[in-house]
Parts: structure tokens; sequence; C-alpha cells
């Protein structure tokens, strides 16, 4: 009878599995670095006449097998090689439509790739997210020209020190006028400023942050369809193991 299992199970089944298999073949390898686990002795003594000491026997039993662990190692990566075959033989025909707002963006999409592209967007988001933002305490326009934002213009004035004079007091047949130098502040110019960024308004992105998680969200909904076909269960690490093993 064909075994038949969701593309869904058998990838959580698999990684499952291989967390179990990779601590299993790590034990393994700290197993076959103590030599003592391999060693047996048996030691009798017999004395050579009747009235010799009577000494008890020593023995030391071995532990462990190199074939033991050899097949504790081939029983995790069977399954394991099992579990890896059906996912990739699945993962080559796991297909399902890309569909945004009930228009299909894209027809029998692969399941890897729906899967790439789903982390991609991930990544997009977080550098979206950082993008630098216009200061919202500025009044921007959008300046065609240069294609940069553009603030109101701001206006000041430029003034410039002037020499001035008055008369303190009046001249005399006997005395000259007394007149002060003194310093006025007066306007000579006008500045006009605008400012220009090349950030981007917070409109922006958040219309790029909404259309992100849209696609996102299809891009999800894609792979779930797809990770819900059923696949043939193959066997293949038996013939594997059994070639290494016993050739």
């Amino acid at each position: 009878m064909l075994v038949t299992t969701k593309l869904h199970q058998i990838v959580a089944i698999e990684r499952s599995h291989n967390t179990i298999e990779e601590r299993r073949l790590t034990e393994a390898y700290k197993t076959i670095q103590k030599d003592q686990l391999f060693n047996g002795i048996e030691k009798t003594y017999e004395p050579r006449d009747d009235q010799g000491d009577k000494l008890p026997s020593e023995s030391t039993k071995v532990q462990q097998t190199t074939e033991g662990l050899l097949n504790d190692a081939a029983t995790a990566l069977t399954r394991l090689f099992d579990l890896r075959l059906t996912k990739d033989v699945a993962n080559r025909v796991a297909r399902a439509d890309l569909v945004l707002d009930g228009v299909t963006l894209y027809p029998d999409v692969p399941v890897t790739f729906l899967l790439t592209l789903e982390q991609k967007l991930v990544d997009l988001r977080t550098f979206v997210v950082n993008l630098p933002v216009l200061d919202p305490s500025e009044t921007w326009e959008h300046d065609s020209a240069s294609g940069q934002w553009k603030s109101k213009p701001t206006m000041a004035t430029r003034s410039k020190k002037v020499p001035r004079s008055f008369t303190k007091a009046e001249a005399t047949d006997k005395f000259p006028a007394q007149v002060e130098l003194y310093m006025e502040d007066v306007i000579v110019g006008d500045y006009t400023t605008y400012k220009f960024s090349g950030r981007t308004s917070k409109q922006r992105q958040d219309q790029l942050l909404d259309r992100i998680d849209k696609l996102t969200n299809a891009v999800r909904f894609a792979r779930e369809e797809a990770n819900r076909i059923e696949i043939e269960d193959f066997k293949i690490g038996d013939a594997l193991l059994n070639y290494i093993l016993r050739g």
C-alpha cells in the first residue's frame, strides 16, 4: 500500500529528526574518543600447587563496540535520509498560485521560491522601517526639478552697521560744535532659505510597509497551500547505509 504524508508534516518531522540525529551522532563521536569503553579483560589465577594462594579473577567487560555505534548511527541516518529525499522530491512538485486581493500575481509558484520570497520580504520590511523620514516639524513639498523634497521658505534679514553722528552742542564763537559718532544697524538685504531633503515621507513609508505586509500574507497563504499536498514517502536510507555497512 502506498504511504503518503502531507508536505508540511514531512517538513516538521524532518526538522525534529534532524535535531535528534545530530545529537545522537554528537554523542557517538564523544563515545569513540573514550578508548577505555572499547577495552575488556578477563584475568584468572591458578596456583601451581595446592598450597598456593587462591586469588580472585579480574574482569572488565567491553562497554561499546564500533559495530554497535555504526548501527546506531545508521538507524538515525536511515530515517533522516528518507525524510530528506521525500521532502526534496515534494519540493519539486509542491506549487500554489500567488494571489493578492483576488488577483493571481503568478500561477504555480514553487514552494521553495515562496520560502525564499517570504524571508526576503522580512528583510525588505526591516529595511523600509529604518528608512530616513522627513522632519514632521517642517512643511514639505515634492520638487519635481530635483526629485527631492523642498520646505516652505523662511525669511531672514541681513543688517549692516552704518556710522552715524549727532550734534551734542552747536558751535559758538568760542567753541566748535560737539559731535558724537555711533554705529547704527541698518537692514541692507533679505535672505530666503529653502531646505531640501532626500528622505521619504511618513505616508510613503507607511504605504510601502502596507504593501509588503499584504504580499507577505499572500506568500504565507500560498506556502501553506503548497505544503498541503500529499506525497509518497520515499525510502532510500536502507540502501545507502546497507552499502556503507555491508557492502
